[in-house]
């Protein structure tokens, strides 16, 4: 089986990459394809795939439109020479709209519910795939599993961290330190967001300063007064960097999962926010949801001040890790079946949808 997946962002290479990995011993054939948002092609070099970047995604509205047209025009003279018998994304309209052009299914996970995007997919879409926690309704063609896409690669089956990263970060086994992230807010579903503004930046990191030390992870170029506290590692080693650390804060909503799933405990901004995250909050407490407004800013520093001062309570946070573990499966797997066994897993899924539990 020839199977093509395009990439958006760099959290849908890892999302993919187990899956890929496995697949390519089994004998199938995989081709990523890409935009580049911020280091996608560094986390595909580094797992050694076969890709093809199609340069520089666009910021502006009217770029987004030409880019729509050129993206799909090269994505397609490639699935003309690669043959795909599958396209499987993370919500591309691109994979989307071209297959459909080419005849071929494809399959997409789903989990920001941004329309704006999920439009210009879900009509040529065959299978939409989504997490069964409460969200927008997508059709007769959705199908729920039991996960979160950080599952597909930060499942225990999937991840051991590396204590080695410790040493690169000049830190002994048992210091404490926080990682904040900030996005650049480009993507199409942060129009007229703003996030943490620059005063609140500083008040967190000086806050948390005072209780562990404090790395930032940034889309944007840092300013010279942040850049001392500029994340040294390379991107392919974050999970090892979340894994021990005390505290995630800031506006990546796939970075305070990621935590989360690992046991450690979020705080996330954003006025929309996602489905997602408010479970983590409501049925795991292990992410604290807040908005935007300068109101929330320090709500939310306030939380991290709070968690930060109860380091002693690590157990508390494992604990309500093993329960997501509990509840979910291991997404990797649950996609090999679903892939190979395709279509005839679509009706697996809809007339026994506890068929899944077999990838806990």
């Amino acid at each position: 089986m020839k199977i093509l997946i395009d990439i958006g962002h760099p959290a849908h290479v890892h999302l993919f990459k187990n899956f890929a990995k496995e697949m390519l011993i089994k004998g199938h054939q995989i081709l990523f394809t890409c935009r580049e948002k911020e280091f996608e092609t560094n986390l595909l070099k580094s797992e050694n795939f076969d890709f093809i970047s199609f340069g520089r995604k666009y910021r502006s509205i009217k770029g987004k439109a030409f880019g729509l047209v050129k993206f799909n025009y090269r994505l397609f003279k490639v699935a003309l020479k690669f043959k795909p018998d599958i396209f499987l994304s993370a919500g591309s309209m691109y994979a989307a709209q071209v297959s459909f052009i080419y005849r071929k299914p494809h399959i997409c996970f789903e989990d920001t519910f941004n329309f704006e995007q999920v439009r210009l997919y879900k009509s040529f879409t065959k299978t939409i795939l989504t997490s069964n926690y409460k969200h927008p309704y997508l059709g007769k063609n959705n199908i729920k599993y039991k996960g979160y896409h950080e599952l597909a690669y930060l499942h225990p089956k999937r991840f051991k961290p590396n204590n080695k990263i410790l040493k690169e970060l000049k830190l002994s086994e048992n210091e404490n330190y926080v990682l904040i992230r900030f996005v650049a807010w480009s993507a199409s579903h942060d129009i007229n967001h703003d996030g943490i503004d620059y005063k609140n930046k500083i008040k967190a990191i000086k806050e948390f300063s005072k209780y562990a030390k404090v790395f930032v992870s940034s889309e944007k170029e840092l300013t010279d007064e942040l850049k001392q506290y500029k994340l040294p590692t390379s991107p392919k080693d974050i999970h090892s960097v979340m894994f021990y650390a005390c505290l995630i804060f800031g506006e990546s909503a796939t970075m305070v999962t990621e935590g989360a799933v690992l046991g450690v405990p979020g705080v996330y901004l954003d006025d929309t926010g996602r489905c997602y995250t408010k479970e983590l909050e409501e049925k795991y407490g292990l992410v604290y949801n807040f908005s935007e407004s300068k109101s929330d800013q320090e709500k939310a520093i306030s939380k991290g001040i709070d968690i930060l001062k109860k380091l002693d309570n690590k157990k508390t946070w494992v604990n309500k890790k093993n329960k997501i573990l509990n509840d979910k499966i291991d997404v990797t797997a649950f996609l090999i079946w679903f892939i190979e066994n395709y279509p005839k897993s679509i009706n697996v899924m809809s007339e026994n949808p506890e068929f899944q539990n077999k990838f806990k």
